[in-house]
């Protein structure tokens, strides 16, 4: 029964005159001279859903251990219904079950060599789940916790996060946690690991649609103002930058819902920047730098055209870059920026809000306050949404090369 996850309870009975009983103040039974009537096996079943969220937890790279007081046998027949204990791990070592007190008498070196291997520990005090907790750590991983009861407070505090039971945790244990789940439901733990990717995430889109525009704008105009040329991008022309450009593009990346890709992905390392993000934010720097200066140096005499409308291009020009930048910013590793787009009708809508601000700023609004612009022509309007639409196809090229799995700050 133990080894079918059954908990086992068994009833007997023993005859005793009254008068003994009288004579006995706990009124309990010597467990001497009973006389069996049966045993029988209860069984808590598995929640709905919980092995398939174990199997999408493992997918995710998240391993799940079970730390339990139930015997060894029961914890590895309920461990293996759940899908906690399989054959191997990724690294083709077998996965063990043990019991708490095995687990407190190795040695520290033989902890260490172990604990990556274990998935499943029986009999167990809330000691050993601290215990194991720190020696997670210790080995690089980044420990999370469940519990509902007091004495696992100290085991959540010591993890990097802590998770509650809403329903059958004490207050203890919940103001000792960083996150509760409402319902106690282990299914819940993967919406909050989904969402959790999901932040992470977008903000690494967000550094690699913001740093582009203000790397680019503060080198053309060092460069310009150092060649005795004054600024292309005037003080005015970076505020609306900032101001509408960056916080609806902010806004666009921001509210990206979570995808089932994202737990297929490795989880992501310690540190919000990596090497993928320089490489895709540096290349679309460097192409917007070397684009706006060209048509600086050369857009005068190569359009045919005065310096305030070579102005206005160069001003364009470099509006409409963070707009196609947008896209490309939408995926940091995939070639197919624009995947899953005619899904997402807030994005869209947001891109096509800023190209109606720009198309206003550009023919109305920025013509009166600023005295010295020009409105462009039809003609001059497809070259600057041409100029810029190259960011897609660089965005494109740049991501074929390849960038070794180490955080770029390792290389510091």
């Amino acid at each position: 029964m133990a080894a079918s996850g059954l908990r086992c309870i068994a009833f007997a009975h023993k005859q005793i005159l009254a008068e003994e009983l009288k004579h006995n103040e706990d009124k309990t039974l010597e467990q001497e001279g009973l006389t069996l009537l049966g045993v029988v096996g209860i069984k808590d079943p598995c929640r709905p859903g919980v092995k398939e969220a174990i199997d999408t937890c493992r997918a995710a790279g998240v391993h799940v251990m079970m730390i339990t007081g139930a015997n060894l046998s029961t914890a590895k027949a309920i461990a293996t219904e759940c899908g906690i204990l399989v054959s191997n791990n990724n690294n083709g070592e077998d996965l063990v079950a043990i019991e708490g007190k095995e687990f407190r008498n190795y040695t520290e070196e033989e902890r260490m060599n172990r604990v990556d291997s274990i998935r499943v520990m029986a009999r167990s005090s809330p000691s050993d789940k601290l215990l194991m907790v720190q020696c997670l750590k210790k080995k690089g991983h980044v420990v999370a916790v469940t519990g509902h009861r007091a004495n696992d407070a100290p085991t959540m505090k010591e993890a990097d996060v802590g998770i509650s039971m809403g329903i059958q945790g004490t207050e203890v244990a919940k103001e000792s946690s960083d996150i509760v789940i409402l319902d106690d439901n282990f299914p819940s733990i993967v919406k909050l690991l989904s969402w959790g990717r999901c932040v992470f995430d977008n903000i690494q889109k967000l550094i690699q649609f913001l740093l582009p525009p203000n790397l680019a704008a503060f080198v053309i105009n060092f460069i310009s103002d150092a060649c005795g040329r004054g600024v292309p991008l005037t003080t005015v022309q970076m505020l609306w930058v900032n101001l509408v450009m960056v916080t609806f593009g902010a806004l666009a990346l921001a509210i990206q819902k979570p995808t089932k890709d994202l737990m297929l992905q490795k989880p992501p390392v310690l540190g919000i920047t990596n090497i993928v993000m320089w490489r895709n934010l540096l290349a679309q720097s460097l192409f917007q730098i070397v684009i706006l200066l060209i048509i600086w140096f050369t857009g005068r005499s190569f359009f045919d055209v005065n310096e305030r409308v070579n102005d206005m291009i160069i001003f364009n020009t470099f509006i409409l870059c963070q707009l196609f930048n947008l896209f490309n910013s939408r995926k940091l590793e995939k070639m197919n920026v624009f995947e899953g787009v005619h899904k997402n009708m807030p994005f869209l809508g947001i891109v096509g809000l800023v190209m109606v601000l720009q198309v206003m700023i550009m023919v109305v609004f920025l013509n009166i306050v600023v005295a010295d612009t020009q409105k462009l022509n039809m003609e001059q309007w497809g070259i600057c949404i041409a100029f810029a639409a190259l960011s897609l196809p660089i965005g494109w090229l740049v991501k074929l090369i390849p960038v070794p799995e180490a955080p770029f700050l390792s290389y510091i």
